[in-house]
């Protein structure tokens, strides 16, 4: 028998719900918070009341859109963290009534756990190409950038993590600092497109292991802009496509520098990559680049999963679901660290 999962995300500034029928997709709706563009950046407390705001016509969309009642769902599963405290507690405080209301289990689910299984949401009718286990993953977000080895649906392990900034902040502040708004990675990606990506070089990181590192190179960029603004107040309007081009593919390069040795460190050939910066050209172009080459199989999401998304949420309720991993009312949010 079908099991019905509904997914709730709210922890930064999307408010999301979404239905799934085992792994397949019903619906997916999203509420953005165009807000916070005027700020640089997210505002927490403007984004918890946003989320009071959305939450309930938001998941009223999504059973509608899965045509399916609220008494046939079989659990509702929820952002535990990491995450906006605030943001998530609405997220929480809403599942719970809500599974409680209607007497169905109530499921916790990590924030970057599920960007991963967002791999496994699979279409109706339609072949859908899923990694096998083990594979490796690199989760790169405004907040995150890992290399985790997958060993199961829930057996994971982080073999590689930044030790400062995460590669997401990195495109966002060096956005910043050309003066573009928030959020700066997207527009960098976009006059990326129009520019030589080795016009300019800038500092690389050399740190240990798999670990990233992206603080230096924030820190080079802003020198170099200092420097050449300095012979030209204009430098960074007449090198826009340039400079965008080639501090993208400086991150990008670190990224794979570290992927590519985590595969030959480990043997496993399957990788795949998850969080918002997923959605970044470069970076696809580059996994499927090593594809081509043979160093391993690539697995890219769909674009409607790579930024913040309640299927995600659901598809790591499901697997939940069948192990019984159901939480009980007392659950608090975190908005730190990762049951990984």
């Amino acid at each position: 028998m079908s099991k019905y999962i509904l997914g709730i995300e709210s922890s930064c500034d999307d408010t999301s719900a979404a239905i799934l029928q085992d792994t397949v997709i019903l619906s997916n709706v999203i509420a953005n918070q165009e807000i916070h563009s005027g700020f640089g950046g997210v505002v927490p407390e403007l984004a918890s009341r946003a989320h009071q705001q959305n939450i309930i016509p938001v998941i009223h969309e999504a059973i509608k859109r899965a045509g399916i009642s609220k008494n046939q769902l079989s659990a509702v599963a929820f952002t535990r963290g990491p995450g906006l405290l605030g943001s998530l507690l609405v997220g929480t405080s809403f599942a719970k009534s809500f599974a409680w209301a209607l007497n169905i289990p109530l499921i916790e689910v990590d924030h970057m756990q599920a960007h991963i299984l967002a791999h496994f949401i699979t279409k109706a009718d339609e072949y859908s190409r899923v990694p096998s286990f083990p594979f490796l993953c690199l989760t790169v977000s405004g907040g995150h950038t890992q290399i985790v080895r997958i060993d199961d649906y829930f057996s994971m392990e982080i073999i590689g993590q930044t030790i400062d900034d995460a590669a997401g902040e990195a495109f966002d502040k060096a956005a910043k600092i050309m003066g573009l708004p928030y959020p700066g990675g997207p527009l960098i990606d976009k006059f990326g497109k129009e520019g030589n990506p080795t016009a300019f070089r800038f500092a690389k990181p050399h740190i240990p292991e798999l670990n990233y590192s992206f603080s230096g190179l924030k820190t080079s960029f802003l020198y170099f802009l200092r420097d050449n603004l300095k012979n030209d107040p204009d430098f960074i309007e007449k090198n826009k496509a340039d400079l965008c081009a080639s501090i993208q593919k400086a991150i990008v390069d670190s990224l794979m520098d570290k992927l590519i040795k985590a595969v030959s460190q480990t043997g496993i050939a399957q990788v795949a990559i998850a969080g918002g910066v997923s959605a970044n050209s470069a970076l696809r172009a580059a996994i499927l680049q090593k594809q081509s080459e043979g160093v391993f199989e690539a697995f890219i999401p769909e674009f409607q999963y790579t930024t913040d998304n309640a299927a995600m949420i659901a598809i790591a309720g499901y697997y939940k679901y069948l192990n019984g991993a159901f939480s009980d009312y007392s659950v608090a949010p975190y908005s730190r660290g990762s049951v990984m």
